[in-house]
C-alpha cells in the first residue's frame, strides 16, 4: 500500500462523488464549525477551495473537535461520503460530498481573532492593514490576489506573442526632477549622494529604443511619493511598460487596443467589452464629457446652448455673456430626468459642491418648466429641447463659465446624472484612446508655460511648430487610453531629435545646460543615431480593480499601505539606527 503524504492526499477543492468510499487526508484553516445536534460539522479550507467535514461522537476525533477555534490550521484523515439528498451545494466544486473525520490533528493553533475571516464583515481599515495575512484569507480578496496574478501572466503571454521580450531595467537610478516627488536613497560609499526609486522606466526604455532593442515590454515597479487616493496606491505602483521603433501612434494603437481587449474579455466574467475603441481628441473629449477619462458607458453628451442665452430674459447668464466672449454655456440633457424632485436635488447637490446652483429646465405637456424657462420664453426653450432632441418627463441642466474652469464640474454633474437615473449602464467595459493632448499648458503658480504630460513626447508639427506656433495651441503626439472613467494607459510618441528635446524644454524656461545635465544619459543617446520610437504605460493596478469590480487599490494588492503612507503591517517607515545614519554620513534636522 503507498504511504499516504503527510499533510494530505488532495486539496479541498479536488473531492467528488468520484471518491466517494475513499480514505483522504486533507489539511486546511477552519472556516467555521457548526454544532447540528451533536455531530459537528467543519468547513476546512485551503487556497484552493472548502470541503465540508463531518464528525460525530462516536469518532476518536471528536473531542479535539470540540475544542477547535476557527482558523486554526488542522489535519484530518477520513471517508468520503455522498451528501445526504438535499443538502447537496451547488455552489461548491466539492459540494456532493462530506469527509467523515476518523482522526485529527492540529497543525497551528489560533487564538482569538482580531478579523473574523468567515462572513467578511466590514472591519476598520486599520486592523485590516495591521492583520493584513487574515484579511487575505478572506475569499474576495484571496480570490482578487489570485485574479491579478492571472491577469499579469496574461499580459506577459499575450506580449510575448506578438514579439515583445522582456527586460528588466534598474531600481536605483537617477532622480528625476520632472513628473512626481522621488523616493531618495542615501548613498554609503558616495556620502552626500542620493539614488531615486524609477517613478517609470521612461528614460531607461527609450535608451533601450536607442541601443537598437525593439518591442519591449516590463511589468515594471514605479515609485512616486505622492499622497494616495482610492484608484492611486501611496509608494508604489505597477504597469505594464512598452516601447516600439519605427511606430507612428496608429502602430502603437493598433497593436495594444486587441491585446488589451482580449485581456479584458477574458477575465470580465461575460460582461461586454468595447472591441473597436474609439479615438476622442482631447478637445473633443473636454467638450462632450467634461473630462479627459469619460465613461462612455453613460450616454450623456454635453452640447454648448450659448447663443440660446445671448440677449436672453434670464439675467444671471446674458449679464455674463454680454461681459466676457471666453463664457460659454453648456447643457447636460437629462433623460427620464424630468420633475421637480430630481432637478432640485440636482440643485442641492452643485450647492454642496461649492457651486452657486445648477439651472435647469424639465419639460411636461408640451412645454418647459422651471424658472429659466420662465425668463428665456417658449421659442428658446422649444429651441433648446428641439437641439437636444428631449421629450416630456426629461430635464437639462445647464452649467456657465469658461470651458477650462467650468469642465470639471459639467463632467461630473454628467456623471451624476447618468447614475442617479440609471442610464449608465455598468454591466460592462468601455474603452477608447483619448488623442492630441495638449503639448503645454500655462502654469498659474509659476507663472509660464509648463509640459501638459509627459516632456518626452513629440510635438505635432515638430520643431517647425514650437518655433511658429503659439506654445498652448500645440498638440502632441500624446494619447491616453481609458476604461470606465478611468485613465489605465499613458504613452506618447517620444522626441528623438537633440535639438527638438531641447527647444520643447527652452519653452518652459530651461536652458540648454540644464537639459544636458538633468537629461544627460537620453541626450547623449540621441547623438548618435536615435530611432523614432513610442509607446505606452497601461496600469496594471487599475485594471485589475476594474476587473474584480472593486473601487479601491488596497482590495487588489496584497500588502497596501494605508492612507498615511504607513505599512500598518511591517511598521514602516520606521526610524533608522544611529549607526546606520553614521554610515550614511546623515544627521536628522526634524524641527
Amino acid at each position: 500500500m503507498t504511504q499516504m503524504h503527510r499533510y494530505r492526499s488532495h486539496t479541498c477543492a479536488q473531492l467528488t462523488s468520484g471518491n466517494v468510499g475513499t480514505n483522504v487526508r486533507l489539511s486546511g484553516w477552519v472556516h467555521r464549525v457548526r454544532d447540528h445536534g451533536g455531530l459537528l460539522f467543519i468547513d476546512l479550507r485551503d487556497h484552493y477551495g472548502i470541503t465540508q467535514c463531518v464528525v460525530d461522537p462516536d469518532s476518536p476525533a471528536f473531542a479535539a473537535a470540540e475544542k477547535l477555534r476557527a482558523e486554526s490550521v488542522i489535519r484530518i484523515d477520513g471517508n468520503v461520503k455522498a451528501r445526504a439528498e438535499g443538502t447537496t451545494n451547488a455552489n461548491l466544486p466539492t459540494g456532493e460530498v462530506e469527509v467523515f473525520i476518523r482522526e485529527l490533528e492540529v497543525l497551528g493553533a489560533a487564538t482569538d481573532l482580531p478579523l473574523p475571516v468567515f462572513g467578511e464583515p466590514d472591519y476598520p481599515e486599520d486592523i485590516r492593514l495591521r492583520y493584513r495575512f487574515l484579511d487575505l484569507r478572506r475569499e474576495t480578496l484571496h480570490a482578487n490576489i489570485v485574479k491579478r496574478t492571472k491577469v499579469i501572466a496574461s499580459m506577459r503571454r499575450r506580449m510575448s506573442d506578438i514579439g515583445f521580450a522582456e527586460y528588466s531595467t534598474p531600481i536605483l537610478t537617477a532622480s528625476s526632477p520632472e513628473g512626481a516627488r522621488d523616493f531618495l536613497v542615501p548613498s554609503r560609499i558616495h556620502p552626500g549622494k542620493f539614488f531615486a526609486l524609477p517613478q517609470a522606466p521612461q528614460q531607461y526604455k527609450q535608451l533601450l529604443m536607442v541601443a537598437g532593442f525593439d518591442r519591449y515590454f516590463q511589468i515594471a515597479p514605479c515609485f512616486r511619493d505622492e499622497d494616495p487616493r482610492a484608484d492611486r496606491l501611496p509608494g508604489e505602483f505597477y504597469q505594464l511598460d512598452l516601447e516600439m521603433s519605427f511606430v507612428t501612434q496608429e502602430d502603437i494603437w493598433n497593436t495594444m487596443t486587441p491585446v488589451i481587449t482580449s485581456i479584458f474579455e477574458e477575465f470580465a466574467d461575460g460582461k461586454p467589452v468595447t472591441k473597436e475603441w474609439p479615438r476622442i481628441p482631447y478637445d473633443t473629449a473636454i467638450r462632450t464629457y467634461g473630462s479627459d477619462k469619460p465613461d462612455l458607458r453613460n450616454p450623456i453628451e454635453i452640447q454648448q446652448v450659448t447663443e440660446h442665452f445671448r440677449g436672453s430674459g434670464f439675467g444671471v447668464f446674458a449679464n455674463q455673456l454680454a461681459s466676457d466672449s471666453k463664457v460659454e454655456v453648456w447643457a447636460i440633457p437629462a433623460k427620464t430626468g424630468g420633475s421637480r424632485a430630481f432637478c432640485d436635488r440636482m440643485n442641492a447637490w452643485a450647492q454642496g459642491q461649492g457651486q452657486p446652483g445648477l439651472g435647469y429646465i424639465f419639460f411636461k405637456d408640451g412645454a418647459g418648466s422651471g424658472p429659466i424657462a420662465k425668463n428665456i420664453g417658449e421659442e428658446r426653450t422649444a429651441a433648446i429641447r428641439a437641439q437636444l432632441g428631449l421629450d416630456d418627463g426629461d430635464a437639462v441642466f445647464f452649467v456657465l463659465g469658461r470651458p477650462e474652469k467650468m469642465y470639471k464640474f459639467a463632467g461630473e454633474a454628467r456623471v451624476k446624472v447618468g447614475l442617479d437615473l440609471n442610464l449608465t449602464q455598468l454591466d460592462q467595459y468601455k474603452l477608447c484612446w483619448i488623442v492630441d493632448f495638449p503639448f503645454y499648458e500655462w502654469s498659474e503658480e509659476e507663472k509660464r508655460v509648463d509640459f501638459a504630460h509627459n516632456p518626452f513626447s513629440m510635438p505635432q508639427g515638430g520643431r517647425e511648430a514650437l518655433e511658429t506656433q503659439d506654445p498652448l495651441t500645440i498638440k502632441a503626439y500624446q494619447y491616453d487610453a481609458v476604461c470606465n472613467g478611468y485613465e489605465i494607459a499613458s504613452g506618447s510618441i517620444r522626441n528623438q531629435e537633440p535639438e527638438t528635446m531641447i527647444a520643447a524644454f527652452e519653452k518652459t524656461g530651461k536652458s540648454k545646460a540644464e537639459v544636458e545635465e538633468q537629461f544627460g544619459g537620453l541626450y547623449r543617446a540621441f547623438q548618435y543615431g536615435a530611432p523614432p520610437h513610442g509607446g505606452a504605460a497601461f496600469g496594471v493596478d487599475r485594471i485589475v480593480m476594474l476587473l474584480c469590480g472593486v473601487q479601491n487599490l488596497r482590495e487588489i494588492t496584497l500588502f497596501p499601505m494605508n492612507q498615511q503612507a504607513e505599512d500598518l503591517l511591517m511598521g514602516a517607515p520606521s526610524q533608522a539606527e544611529p549607526k546606520q545614519l553614521r554610515e550614511l554620513g546623515i544627521r536628522l534636522n526634524l524641527s
